[in-house]
């Protein structure tokens, strides 16, 4: 088995943690082959998941926004994301999503921990991040991402890609 297969296949455990209901992605954090942190999508630490957010008052203003588009919250199913069952694509509607993405909740959780996340590579069960995300993986001294797909999400994505030193690659398995 090559290192990319084991740390791929790694990032899929961790991703089936994921307490979003909309993508299962998982990121890992290696220095000198070593894990030394690991993500995946979801809300911050105590916060409740999407699954209950049906459940959850008005202070989270999703049940006031599902009664204005004519659903009863109680009726829906607490399996679908929050943003699709307003009526959102995927990519829109994330002022209303709590989640942090894997990548963000991998660097935090070393930072947590006191980890040194310089010089130390990512791997991704998913294409090549956000804007967000890369500007903080980059910003965070990871050297390189290696992900399933070399496609962006967006333009800023490709400027950063393009103007930064941080290597991306493929998977090679």
């Amino acid at each position: 088995m090559t290192w990319d297969k084991y740390y791929f296949d790694i990032c899929k455990v961790i991703a089936s943690n994921s307490k979003c209901l909309s993508r299962k992605i998982g990121a890992i954090l290696v220095k000198d082959k070593s894990i030394i942190s690991t993500g995946y999508n979801g809300p911050a630490r105590g916060i409740p998941p999407c699954s209950e957010r049906y459940k959850v008052g008005v202070d989270n203003n999703f049940r006031g926004l599902l009664i204005d588009k004519g659903l009863n919250p109680d009726d829906c199913d607490s399996n679908i994301c929050p943003r699709y069952a307003l009526g959102y694509k995927s990519g829109e509607g994330l002022s209303i999503c709590d989640a942090s993405h894997s990548e963000r909740n991998c660097i935090l959780n070393a930072a947590r921990h006191g980890i040194c996340t310089k010089g130390s590579l990512l791997y991704l069960n998913v294409n090549i991040p956000c804007k967000d995300c890369l500007t903080e993986i980059i910003n965070a001294g990871i050297v390189e991402i290696v992900c399933t797909d070399i496609s962006f999400y967006d333009e800023m994505s490709k400027y950063l890609i393009k103007h930064g030193k941080l290597k991306i690659r493929e998977f090679e398995f």
